[in-house]
């Protein structure tokens, strides 16, 4: 069975004072009117069922997510005490779905992109699925239209062949997020994509990979897995997880293994990491202003306004951030929304918990 993998933990630091600890991105109605996470499961269909949808959540958060799409069966929450990186999580998914079917594949996917054409995306997915049959770990590639500096790169190889109208490429390195030059001469080279976040591979064939490149984890988990399904499990979890070392799927896997393809696909995709690519989804006016509540802007240019309950007014603004909450306002300029992080980091510093 193929089964899809929803990532829906984390707070979504970079999108408060909106997002916080107890109220996630994920689960918030960002730019129309339903949640990322019932957008994310809705894409999905026909080509995975409810049945077939894990959704990988802090406990906290698992709560008001069922009650959004209650369709999903509660034993498909798979429930993280804490994050702990990218790496664990899905290991920790992997050994709960080899304990189910040995034999399954599965798509790890977010529920914080946004993905302008699903139907192309599950056309996509489906032929990773089939790239994966064959022990490759895929990954879907985003075809750049710009010399982005938010996200990583993926450098293409040869062509390794072609499913359903789609190439599938070796993958011959990750690169971290570049400076905009080095984002440039990768546009112009022609050969990088995008680093999605997205992966595919038979359960059998990542677990083998966290067994040669992540040992320690590996064990833990195994560990881990020969308790689901008993009374021992929560207690299991709750001792291992705390030693769990921190650490990306990118880095610790994807990076070192040796069969890696990627499918480069244009879905029109953003991930809605902060206030800068939220804008960008949003409508706008004539003068470039996105606007989402109530707002009176007078000779303002660019900016975005997102407000829940106030009329928000403002005179003479330019490339600026207004997010307004009943307990937090927030104001920052366009280009330095990627330290909002360091906002919350503070607060936490200061004790502030009600506000994080």
């Amino acid at each position: 069975m193929n089964y899809a993998v929803i990532m829906a933990g984390g707070a979504g630091t970079r999108l408060w004072p909106i997002s916080r600890e107890r109220l996630p991105k994920t689960a918030l109605a960002l730019y129309n009117n339903q949640s990322m996470f019932q957008i994310a499961v809705e894409r999905l269909a026909p080509l995975f069922s409810p049945q077939q949808i894990i959704v990988v959540a802090g406990a906290s958060h698992a709560a008001f997510l069922a009650e959004q799409v209650p369709e999903i069966p509660t034993e498909n929450y798979i429930l993280e005490p804490e994050g702990r990186g990218t790496a664990s999580a899905i290991a920790l998914v992997a050994v709960h779905l080899f304990a189910r079917d040995p034999e399954a594949s599965m798509a790890v996917l977010t529920a914080d992109h946004f993905i302008g054409k699903p139907q192309v995306f599950r056309q996509a997915l489906a032929a990773a699925l089939h790239v994966a049959q064959s022990d490759y770990l895929v990954t879907l590639g985003i075809t750049p239209d710009s010399p982005s500096t938010e996200y990583g790169y993926i450098e293409q190889g040869e062509q390794l062949l072609k499913v359903d109208g789609f190439k599938v490429l070796k993958a011959k390195r990750f690169v971290e997020k570049p400076d905009l030059d080095t984002a440039q001469a990768m546009l112009e080279a022609g050969n990088y994509c995008w680093n999605s976040g997205m992966f595919i591979w038979k359960i059998s064939t990542i677990l083998k990979a966290y067994k040669m490149l992540m040992p320690e984890l590996y064990q833990q988990v195994m560990l881990l897995g020969q308790t689901i399904g008993t009374n021992a499990y929560s207690d299991t979890l709750a001792q291992i997880w705390p030693h769990v070392k921190k650490q990306t799927i990118d880095y610790g896997i994807m990076e070192k293994a040796e069969r890696v393809a990627v499918l480069p696909v244009d879905i029109q995709w953003a991930d809605v990491g902060n206030w800068a690519s939220l804008k960008r989804l949003l409508p706008h006016d004539e003068h470039g202003n996105a606007i989402r509540g109530e707002a009176l802007l007078l000779d303002c240019q660019n900016n975005l306004v997102f407000t829940d309950k106030r009329l928000i007014v403002a005179i003479g603004l330019e490339d600026f951030v207004v997010v307004d909450t009943p307990d937090a306002l927030l104001i920052c300029h366009k280009d330095r929304v990627q330290e909002v992080r360091q906002v919350v980091e503070r607060l936490k510093a200061d004790g502030r918990q009600e506000l994080i």
